[in-house]
């Protein structure tokens, strides 16, 4: 089985540095102001309009267990892809694109079996980033609550 070296779209909350696989992430945005979205699960923040789609904008901050705060206009939304559905996710920045090796990658259970939500770790000389894993996010119950939240089409 050939491993190729992840890429990766890595991004800032607070001090610490995470980040997603470049083919999660779609694009980068600047905030803009996020609807309430009666009923959505507490970790669902509000939706936005992106071109005509509405996408449900995530929490991150509360799921990696960080102070709250209100959305600044300087932060940034990633606009990602789960296995079901486009989502934004809030973070302070965008720091830029990294690709290193695989065997630079720790799989999350190697360092704290069962953390969720975290995919691996990659190591740099000074830094460890971890690698967010979007498809398991959410919980099931809380993917539900946001399909009966979310208007449908039609």
């Amino acid at each position: 089985m050939v491993h190729s070296d992840p890429i990766l779209v890595v991004f800032a909350l607070e001090c610490q540095r995470y980040a997603l696989p470049l083919a999660a992430a779609q694009t980068v945005a600047r905030a803009v102001e996020v609807t309430p979205l009666p009923k959505a699960p507490a970790i669902v923040l509000g939706v936005i309009n992106v071109r005509g789609q509405i996408i449900p904008v995530l929490d991150i901050r509360q799921r990696f267990g960080l102070p709250q705060r209100e959305i600044d206009l300087s932060d940034q939304f990633i606009i990602a892809r789960t296995a079901k559905r486009a989502v934004a996710l809030v973070v302070d920045r965008v720091v830029g694109v990294l690709t290193r090796p695989a065997e630079f990658v720790i799989a999350s259970d190697a360092i704290v079996p069962g953390l969720d939500y975290v995919h691996g770790v990659v190591k740099l000389d000074d830094d460890l980033i971890f690698i967010h894993d979007l498809d398991t996010f959410l919980s099931l119950d809380e993917e539900n609550a946001l399909e009966e939240a979310l208007p449908t089409d039609g």
